[in-house]
């Protein structure tokens, strides 16, 4: 979950791994009170988000997309990513083909629009949270969620109503 959500937020490999480490490093400086506490997985979660968020402030110019996350060899040949194959291939296909659909559509959104939108969608944070974490006015986040959803739907759109998944 914590590596999950580092990767989503600053799309790095590495940086989602150091993301992840010094989340565990924080935990452990506070494992007496995490120890026994039913919500040590959304504090978890928490530092994730705040720790990839201060990342990507600290190295916004170096924001990058999903597109250029590359798995290496030993060697430092590039090879293709792999994604777990689900339990019943038949009947995940679909869902996993959707996932790819939008993966692959939110590599094309602006860093700007693609942070709220991850952290609203698949986080859930709400408008004020984003708007506080990412230090920026509530309008701006409403307008760049606003803008990322009519782009996806842009782009999802066509291939969704070819197969029937999306009324026009």
């Amino acid at each position: 979950m914590v590596f999950s959500t580092a990767m989503r937020l600053v799309a790095n490999q590495a940086e989602a791994e150091d993301i992840s480490q010094e989340t565990f490093l924080r935990a452990y400086e506070r494992f007496g009170e995490l120890a026994d506490n039913p919500r040590a997985g959304g504090w978890l979660k928490t530092v994730a988000i705040n720790l990839s968020l201060n990342h990507l402030s600290r190295y916004r110019a170096r924001w990058s997309f999903f597109s250029e996350l590359v798995q290496r060899d030993e060697s430092g040949e590039e090879m293709p990513l792999h994604y777990a194959a689900p339990d019943d291939v038949e009947e995940n296909l679909a869902v996993e083909e959707r996932r790819l659909l939008v993966e692959q559509a939110l590599r094309q959104l602006p860093s700007s629009q693609r942070v709220p939108l991850v952290l609203f969608h698949l986080e859930g944070l709400k408008y004020e949270e984003i708007a506080a974490k990412l230090g920026v006015s509530l309008g701006k986040v409403k307008t760049d969620i606003f803008r990322a959803r009519a782009v996806l739907h842009k782009k999802l759109g066509p291939s969704m109503q070819a197969e029937g998944r999306l009324s026009a």
